[in-house]
């Protein structure tokens, strides 16, 4: 049974089910492998959940790399938008995302939605593989829409950059900015890094990281564990204080997806992160906790 009209943040296989045969929502799957890149759209192209588009995150949801870029730049709004409107969505329906890394990949596309002011877009909890332990149906058919329009802006506040970042490291404790990274601690401490050339942390920065938000099953933890989870961060600062961050900008939206789901504000993204901020030698980096 559907127990609500409208999903914000998640929602359950069953509930999308349900929605499929109300029908009028939209859903997209973000399956994606960064060390494949072609691997998940093949997979897409054989199986998927009825009536879902694909989303590739280097096509559709970044713009192309550039010398000063992180891996997964920002999306160009007037081509992600048309994009969306090639998909039949005008701003009204509900969306539903998902991928098969719980939420890694489909949250950047959550994100990018909210960004662009829309509220009715959920990530299916336990992803692609909750849908299949459900034993609902897949196919393989290509949906088909109908040409559309739809025009938004993205809200610069939801994002910070490299230069505010500096600015704010620069002001020291004056700063109100508290960036947290959610990348694997042995990524934060610069034990390891496999993907970017240089390990370490932005100095200053917290490590949260993202797999502290799933449970065993690989579901987002209850909103009341998340609150307890994330309410020592609010302490000191305000939601919109706190700038998410990872290692090129998309599994960061992960956290942020947790922290509304837990009822609170939504905070920002620093959308160049890890990858972008290396790129310029000056920028301070640190090691260790």
């Amino acid at each position: 049974m559907i127990d609500d009209s409208t999903y914000r943040t998640l929602i359950s296989a069953a509930n999308l089910q349900a929605l499929i045969k109300l029908g009028g929502c939209l859903i997209v799957d973000c399956r994606f492998d960064l060390s494949d890149t072609e691997k998940k759209r093949s997979e897409y192209l054989q199986s998927h959940i009825p009536g879902a588009y694909y989303a590739h995150l280097d096509e559709q949801l970044s713009s192309p790399i550039l010398p000063d870029t992180g891996r997964h730049p920002m999306p160009d709004v007037a081509k992600l938008t048309s994009w969306l409107a090639g998909c039949g969505f005008d701003g009204s329906q509900q969306v539903v995302v998902y991928d098969d890394s719980f939420g890694a990949m489909a949250s950047r596309l959550w994100w990018l939605l909210k960004c662009l002011g829309h509220e009715s877009v959920a990530v299916l909890d336990g992803g692609w593989q909750a849908w299949l332990a459900a034993g609902f149906q897949t196919d393989a058919q290509l949906p088909q829409s109908d040409p559309i329009e739809y025009t938004a802006s993205l809200d610069s506040n939801c994002v910070v950059n490299s230069v505010q970042i500096m600015s704010a490291l620069k002001a020291g404790d004056s700063s109100p900015l508290q960036l947290v990274d959610v990348r694997s601690n042995e990524r934060f401490i610069g034990a390891a890094e496999p993907i970017d050339p240089i390990a370490g942390h932005v100095p200053g920065a917290i490590n949260m990281p993202l797999t502290d938000n799933l449970d065993e099953q690989g579901c987002y933890r209850s909103p009341q564990q998340l609150q307890e989870m994330y309410r020592p961060l609010l302490q000191q600062h305000s939601a919109h204080e706190l700038a998410f961050m990872c290692g090129s900008g998309v599994t960061a939206c992960h956290s942020v997806l947790a922290m509304v789901h837990a009822g609170y504000d939504m905070p920002r993204v620093y959308a160049g992160s890890w990858s972008e901020w290396i790129r310029d030698c000056n920028r301070p980096r640190a090691t260790g906790e």
